[in-house]
């Protein structure tokens, strides 16, 4: 659900910009964008960490997963990283949307976000950029060593295994975690935990592309392809 609304909030607003000579958004609907995006992506770094868990959960003490990870739990987990990225994303929204915008209004970006708002300010940005800052470090830095934490105890664990099979097996689990961890969590810290500088590059934007289109894009196929249902009703279908 956080993918599908991270998706439908940006990509739709720029394949119409592509197709037309006038590229505009309202106001309001900049500020849209802007919430809902900070809202889903926020929520999505803490459940990013809390799937690590899980899986540090299933490796390292296996015997007790169905007694750790209950169902109950598993609510409050989901309840904490909604309500982690509704705090974190009201603050970022906030500090940006109170700034005034007097100069111009070309936003030099695919979408709205805070990094490209602040460009446009006409006030003093630096108590909106510590904020962001600050926030980044709760929501991108923080999970980071979660996620960091976990992998470290499920390689030592893995280590330790005698079996070829158990070790691929693991490795087959975690690895596309990872891969989602090191393309979302990089593009992420790289646009909202470095100086701000004067404008905002082609990298930059292309950047940013990852973590709003390409990581939403990819979740549900990878992890998908990792269930065996889904791989053999697609078996089914293609010797059809």
């Amino acid at each position: 659900f956080a993918d599908l609304c991270f998706f439908t909030t940006t990509v739709p607003q720029v394949l119409v910009h592509f197709l037309v000579k006038k590229k505009t958004i309202s106001f309001a609907g900049c500020t849209t964008q802007i919430v809902v995006l900070l809202l889903v992506g926020c929520t999505d770094c803490a459940l990013l960490a809390v799937m690590s868990y899980d899986r540090y959960v299933a490796v390292c003490k296996p015997l007790h997963y169905s007694t750790i990870m209950t169902h109950w739990v598993c609510v409050q987990l989901a309840a904490g990283s909604w309500a982690s990225g509704a705090f974190v994303s009201m603050v970022d929204a906030t500090f940006t949307l109170r700034l005034p915008y007097r100069g111009s209004n070309v936003i030099n970006h695919f979408f709205c976000e805070p990094p490209a708002l602040l460009k446009l300010a006409s006030a003093d940005t630096y108590s909106t950029e510590m904020a962001i800052f600050a926030m980044g470090v709760i929501i991108l830095l923080a999970p980071v060593s979660l996620i960091l934490i976990s992998y470290w105890n499920i390689i030592s664990t893995v280590i330790q295994m005698q079996s070829g099979e158990g070790r691929l097996k693991v490795f087959s689990t975690c690895g596309t975690h990872l891969i989602v961890v090191g393309l979302f969590y990089g593009s992420a810290i790289f646009a909202y935990m470095r100086p701000n500088s004067k404008t905002m590059n082609e990298k930059d934007k292309m950047i940013s592309v990852f973590y709003s289109a390409v990581t939403p894009m990819l979740n549900p196929i990878i992890y998908s392809l990792r269930n065996k249902d889904v791989k053999g009703a697609f078996r089914r279908i293609t010797s059809r």
